[in-house]
């Protein structure tokens, strides 16, 4: 383990001097994966800033459980324990009859619910779920309907249908768009490691010469593609931020203008470490199958 570990430390140690010795061709590199992973990484934020606007803009989704006319107390408690058993919800509240014509009359309705013999209004309930899946929404209205005393189950999700509808295309073409540039990048790295072959081959024959290995011969290669990687990675995360503090004060102002209040959001610690392992990832990937295909013939 200690040897292993070891000759990593040095693969990556000749890697480094590497990517030192042509600063000019490290950050051009750089340069280029970065810019280019920006694209998707951006359109990820971007999405995730929409989502967070929408649903501030629109409120929690949630489900009226409306008991029937005659139901009784003891009714309304199996209900109550029903809803209180189920994992799948956040919370939920009871509002009776009274309470709801109360905030009718309060709303300026009072004159024509005055006019009324008796109060027309349900008991209900109203049930926030622990999530947005509009699978988990039709599942519980599902489920309530099912239950005795209950006349209807009104579903407050079409909003989060066409959310996650739009935001699930959004993704795709996220995705899509990430996809082709990766390859880019990988062919990009390809290039670059076989240059690097091709200006090392003497190095390489008087390695093997001397009873040199081919792991020990690609290890600093795999390693040079990843650092590339890596370093393009970091450059998209500054590209990202950039154009987050770049965009920040136009947001917000946009924002108040509509009486709202939302502040643009950068990539977190975990985002930013998947940017980072996904650029490392892909030069790894083109380093391994540059070192296949030329390595053989150096």
């Amino acid at each position: 383990m200690i040897h292993w570990l070891y000759l990593h430390l040095r693969a990556i140690a000749h890697a480094l001097r590497r990517l030192a010795s042509q600063p000019l061709g490290t950050l051009l590199s750089a340069l280029v994966v970065g810019i280019a992973l920006s694209l998707p990484a951006g359109g990820y934020l971007l999405l995730d800033n929409v989502s967070s606007l929408v649903r501030g803009v629109s409120g929690t989704p949630e489900i009226s459980v409306f008991m029937a006319p005659g139901a009784g107390a003891a009714q309304v408690a199996a209900v109550d324990r029903n809803l209180k058993a189920e994992a799948a919800l956040a919370s939920y509240r009871y509002v009776s009859r009274d309470e709801a014509l109360k905030q009718l009359e309060r709303s300026g309705l009072g004159d024509v619910l005055g006019g009324l013999a008796a109060n027309p209004l349900p008991d209900a309930f109203i049930v926030s779920p622990r999530g947005e899946d509009p699978a988990l929404f039709d599942r519980l209205a599902t489920q309530m309907k099912g239950w005795p005393a209950v006349a209807h189950v009104q579903v407050d999700s079409a909003w989060v249908k066409r959310l996650h509808a739009l935001l699930g295309l959004g993704r795709s073409a996220v995705l899509m768009l990430a996809a082709l540039l990766g390859l880019a990048l990988v062919i990009v790295t390809f290039n670059t490691i076989r240059l690097q072959i091709m200006t090392q081959r003497a190095e390489i024959e008087v390695s093997r010469l001397l009873g040199a290995t081919d792991p020990f011969i690609r290890r600093p290669f795999y390693w040079f593609g990843s650092l590339q990687g890596a370093l393009g990675g970091l450059v998209a995360l500054g590209t990202v931020w950039l154009g987050v503090k770049a965009l920040e004060r136009p947001v917000a102002a946009l924002a108040e203008s509509y009486g709202a209040v939302f502040a643009l959001s950068g990539p977190g610690a975990v985002e930013s470490a998947v940017v980072v392992a996904f650029a490392a990832v892909l030069g790894w990937m083109g380093a391994a199958i540059s070192v296949r295909r030329h390595l053989a013939g150096a």
